[in-house]
């Protein structure tokens, strides 16, 4: 398998086709992809629960809206942190994932990250793919891989990130940007 990490950072859109209701026009950042697998965190299903409620040292720094983000299906009991942080360097307790986007370690001070952060925002679980098995989704047509831009990770209006990330693609995927919720209503 060739160039395998180069889909880290980049965006899977969930095609219409797409039957699986977890991902559902979902959108999905991915933050590690290689030879053992993929992770990633959906970005556009923000939960009715506030940042406060679980994290309380950091809501002080998400973005708007202030919820945790249902990250995927695995893992729902654990907590990850994406942040945009401009600049060449990050501070102790960010990682660069690609670009400016970068994963929080949740375990350090929130005041030796918060004058640095762009935007963060907090996910309940991820999703994964196992050896192979996010190619095979890929061949299937059930993704479209796009790039991610920062302002993907703080969206203020995630319930639009679907049309919105398909409508800003130069290519015949920005017709599916008005493909509709239900096809059969036509």
């Amino acid at each position: 398998m060739t160039e395998v990490s180069s889909l880290t950072g980049r965006l899977l859109v969930a095609a219409p086709a797409l039957t699986d209701p977890n991902f559902d026009r979902a959108v999905v950042l991915l933050l590690d992809h290689d030879e053992e697998g993929s992770l990633g965190v959906i970005l556009n299903r923000p939960t009715p629960v506030g940042v406060g409620d679980i994290l309380a040292s950091w809501a002080g720094l998400t973005g708007e809206p202030d919820v945790v983000f249902q990250g995927g299906p695995v893992s729902l009991d654990s907590a990850l942190g994406v942040a945009v942080i401009p600049g060449d360097e990050g501070p102790l307790g960010w990682r660069r994932v690609h670009g400016a986007i970068g994963l929080v370690d949740l375990e350090t001070p929130p005041e030796l990250l918060g004058s640095a952060l762009g935007s963060l925002r907090i996910f309940a679980g991820y999703a994964g793919w196992g050896p192979g098995q996010l190619e095979g989704e890929l061949n299937e047509g059930a993704w479209y891989v796009v790039e991610s831009e920062p302002g993907d990770v703080s969206s203020p209006c995630p319930e639009r990130l679907w049309r919105a990330v398909l409508r800003r693609q130069r290519s015949e995927l920005a017709m599916i940007a008005t493909y509709p919720d239900d096809p059969s209503l036509n």
